[in-house]
């Protein structure tokens, strides 16, 4: 069978490429930028084209920052990333398991009061926030880089959506092979939610990732600074010319652990949001 090609279909390639390369053309300049030097970038105009100093502009990248080495702040970054996600989505699929199949009074009331938090953000209680994190010591830490942020009434919500579509069978089936609550969501649901998981996980570690203003107020010492906060510290400012190539490499870096989460869960994020039967 041959497929017919209109011009609707070249039209909207032309669109679909158009897009892409207006997104991506300040990436490949911020790429550019971290190989040349730091004349040829402030003087116009800038090549279009990397230059010879991609090596040496990367190691200083990784070696020196404002306060601490990007390559530190890169690890505090992953480690919160990774902290909120695998927190958010542990608490999430528990919680929704709870409030779908356990029976017990105000469970309803329960699920709206978490869903009703989306009313809520970050911004909104960062305040009573900070003040119990400083209360319990959480100041200068990944637990108070991370705690605070790992509850996620978006993800209870989808998980709780999931499990109403499980059929009740399989419930009855576990039951009558005599597995109990724990089993039937290790050995069932929790395969079924697969999926669902790594669509969630790769939203949430980009949620942590970018995350700006709460490092800012629960760290006070240049070790626990995010890549995030480094970018923002590494900017030029008034009359200072700053470091160019070496600012550009470190946002070129800050830039490939979200990448590569996408990349490599590519496949089961897709499956995770547009799949209807399990």
């Amino acid at each position: 069978m041959v497929e017919k090609r209109g011009i609707g279909t070249i039209v909207m390639h032309l669109v679909l490429i158009t897009g892409i390369v207006i997104v991506c053309f300040p990436i490949y300049l911020t790429f550019v930028g971290s190989t040349l030097t730091h004349f040829e970038i402030i003087r116009p105009p800038m090549p279009l084209v990397p230059g010879p100093h991609f090596i040496d502009n990367y190691a200083r990248a990784l070696t020196s920052g404002v306060h601490v080495p990007v390559g530190r702040m890169l690890f505090n970054s992953l480690v919160m990333a990774m902290g909120i996600a695998v927190g958010k989505i542990a608490i999430s699929i528990l919680s929704a398991y709870a409030i779908v199949y356990f029976r017990f009074p105000f469970r309803m009331l329960a699920f709206w009061a978490i869903f009703m938090t989306l009313m809520l953000p970050v911004e909104v209680r960062i305040v009573p926030t900070y003040e119990v994190a400083a209360s319990l010591g959480l100041l200068n830490t990944y637990s108070g880089l991370i705690l605070p942020l790992i509850a996620s009434a978006t993800a209870t919500f989808l998980f709780r959506q999931f499990f109403l579509t499980v059929p009740d069978e399989l419930l009855e089936a576990a039951r009558v092979d005599g597995a109990g609550p724990w089993r039937f969501f290790k050995d069932i649901l929790l395969p079924l939610s697969l999926t669902n998981i790594a669509a969630l996980f790769v939203i949430l570690f980009i949620y942590g990732w970018n995350q700006f203003l709460w490092p800012l107020l629960i760290t006070t010492k240049p070790e626990m600074n995010t890549i995030v906060m480094g970018l923002k510290q590494m900017m030029p400012i008034a009359d200072d010319y700053g470091n160019w190539p070496v600012t550009m490499a470190a946002a070129m870096l800050a830039v490939l652990p979200p990448v590569a989460v996408v990349l490599l869960m590519q496949r089961l994020f897709v499956k995770g949001l547009v799949e209807t039967e399990k």
